[in-house]
């Protein structure tokens, strides 16, 4: 398959967006996402990349900063109040009327680490498929909201 991607801000951008969908548990994952969508990239340069992009790891993988503008970012910045994990499930708390446009960012993130979300007016319950995967979940939610400039 061939890249459309011919910079390294194009490339970048495209490893913001695998960021956000999930696929940043470490680089091998993102060099192989990015090989799924054609980019061929030595662990070097995703290295730099990273480095450039001001992406940190956590205990659940890359997260990147606000400045990537991720939708999903963008939406726990302006409607995450708090977030907790209760067994494999996800609890997370909004503004009134906000459960709904937080639920709609997160369903289309792709994550794969979320079976599916319930919203309310101001509550959003996300399924996950194992009690680790909630509670990494909480902590991968928490950053993002950070580096939104929220505390969740």
């Amino acid at each position: 398959m061939q890249s459309s991607i011919s910079t390294a801000a194009e490339r970048r951008a495209l490893v913001v967006e695998l960021i956000g969908e999930g696929h940043g548990s470490s680089q091998q994952s993102l060099v192989d996402a990015l090989a799924a969508r054609g980019v061929d990239i030595t662990q070097a340069t995703l290295s730099r990349d990273l480095r450039e992009l001001g992406a940190v790891k956590g205990a659940a993988g890359y997260v990147v900063p606000a400045a990537s503008a991720s939708p999903l970012v963008d939406a726990l910045g302006r409607w995450l109040v708090s977030a907790r994990a209760a067994q494999n499930l996800v609890v997370l708390r909004t503004p009134p009327g906000g459960a709904s446009p937080l639920a709609v960012a997160l369903d289309a993130s792709g994550r794969t680490d979320m079976l599916g979300t319930i919203a309310g007016d101001d509550t959003i319950l996300i399924i996950c498929p194992a009690n680790r995967a909630a509670r990494d979940l909480v902590a991968v939610f928490d950053r993002l909201a950070r580096s939104a400039g929220v505390t969740a």
